[in-house]
């Protein structure tokens, strides 16, 4: 089993869409933790806020094949397949990390999100602060302290899940 760290965002019908995300994720594997969800700005258009969030779940799937059933779902969840960064969306399932793993193929590993947006590092502050992140050494918390809090982002009461 290896541990993932996937974020969830959803700005379209985005309470709706985190909870059917939750619930899908659920079903690949165990150990299953959330962290608890923030509404965000958009950073680089303008559009309607996002519900941002962190889970963690313990696979026994491959990382392509991971990376496949979490595209598959943002098709399910009525994304776009030809869906462009920097616009809205009803869904965005992106691995943060994969055990130990270090890539520069898609999907890039340790997702560089984690080094850009509060959207990211702070659920998984919440999750895992003492995680250290592949191929660079420092904690989440350490990067957490680090990092130049730019983005509006505030905790939004539980979604039922």
């Amino acid at each position: 089993m290896t541990i993932a760290y996937i974020s969830l965002g959803s700005n379209i019908e985005r309470e709706y869409h985190i909870q059917a995300a939750i619930t899908e994720l659920k079903k690949l594997g165990a150990g299953f933790r959330v962290s608890q969800i923030f509404e965000a700005e958009p950073v680089g258009f303008c559009g309607p806020n996002f519900y941002n969030c962190v889970a963690a779940i313990d696979t026994s799937l491959p990382l392509d094949r991971l990376q496949q059933t979490l595209k598959q779902l943002e098709l399910q969840y009525g994304r776009a397949p030809d869906a462009q960064k920097n616009q809205s969306r009803t869904l965005d399932l992106d691995i943060l990390l994969f055990g130990d793993v270090v890539q520069d193929a898609t999907p890039v590993l340790p997702r560089p999100d984690l080094y850009k947006f509060a959207f990211v590092l702070l659920p998984m502050m919440e999750l895992c602060p003492e995680q250290a992140v592949p191929g660079d050494g420092r904690t989440i918390a350490q990067l957490w302290h680090s990092f130049e809090h730019s983005q509006a982002l505030w905790p939004v009461e539980r979604i039922a899940c």
